[in-house]
């Protein structure tokens, strides 16, 4: 199927390109440290060395990955387009959706390999330092699970974004204000609108709904509450602290910010004159 061609031949790109492996060893070098130092007081206070780790890593990712899913993705088709090669590519007998699905997909793939690497070194180093039981594996396998759905909907939004511009720069800078509003800019504002409001007209529906609307709240919310003790060692603070979202709905609709932005390039890639 010329999806799995177009996403193999990304990942090869990929992979040749030294900026994704400096990318791997980063995440690997950045979560083997959270582990080794986020975990070194957990003889003494006696919290949950898990916890920690989650909390830790849950935290990382909210910032990095969606950075690197961007840095990815933001010239998909855009960065074809300048180079001449979107053309040649489109003379073959591959429709557009498939040139959307196809480098969507490898790019997930590239990031979902980096993680499942950086975090496994993570995850070797824990197993060595503590005992960890089973249902406490399958809260670190769920992180890392909704780590690589986390990039995987940037990466959708990257490749959005790549789809509707004509030139490479511009979508840089979409792709950079993406990541400042959905990751630093987004929750500010609520806080002081809740703050502001002082519960007198934003409702429990409402602040829920507001949280849907953001990727990395949803991912937040689901990783920050997976557990009592998860919760109790990540401190929320944020708008998601008072969620009564489930986490088969978070799941939900962390996989629906996936489907959403690409449907949305696919369409917008049909109107595009290259």
């Amino acid at each position: 199927m010329n999806v799995f061609k177009l996403a193999m031949q990304e990942i090869r790109a990929g992979f040749r390109n030294r900026w994704v492996v400096a990318t791997t060893l980063l995440l690997a070098a950045l979560a083997l440290s959270l582990v080794l130092l986020g975990s070194a007081p957990t003889g003494v206070v006696k919290a949950d060395p898990l916890a920690v780790v989650v909390v830790s890593l849950a935290s990382l990712t909210i910032f990095l990955v969606p950075l690197i899913a961007l840095l990815l993705s933001f010239d998909a088709i855009v960065g074809e387009q300048e180079r001449g090669t979107l053309m040649l590519l489109l003379s073959y007998p591959v429709s557009r959706w498939e040139v959307i699905l196809g480098k969507a997909l490898g790019q997930i793939c590239i990031l979902g390999i980096a993680t499942l690497l950086g975090y496994g070194v993570a995850a070797g180093a824990l197993s060595l330092k503590t005992e960890i039981g089973a249902p406490a594996w399958g809260a670190f396998g769920a992180m890392v699970l909704t780590s690589i759905m986390l990039g995987a909907a940037f990466v959708s939004m990257g490749v959005l974004a790549s789809a509707i511009v004509r030139e490479r720069a511009t979508a840089a800078g979409l792709a950079v204000g993406i990541w400042l509003f959905f990751v630093l800019l987004y929750d500010t504002a609520l806080l002081g609108i809740l703050v502001a409001d002082q519960g007198k007209h934003v409702t429990q529906s409402t602040l829920d709904l507001v949280l849907l609307l953001n990727p990395a709240d949803v991912y937040r919310i689901f990783n920050m509450t997976a557990s009592d003790s998860v919760a109790i060692y990540s401190g929320l603070a944020g708008p998601g602290s008072a969620a009564t979202l489930s986490p088969a709905v978070l799941f939900a609709v962390l996989a629906a910010w996936i489907v959403a932005p690409l449907a949305l390039a696919v369409l917008a890639f049909r109107r595009k004159s290259v």
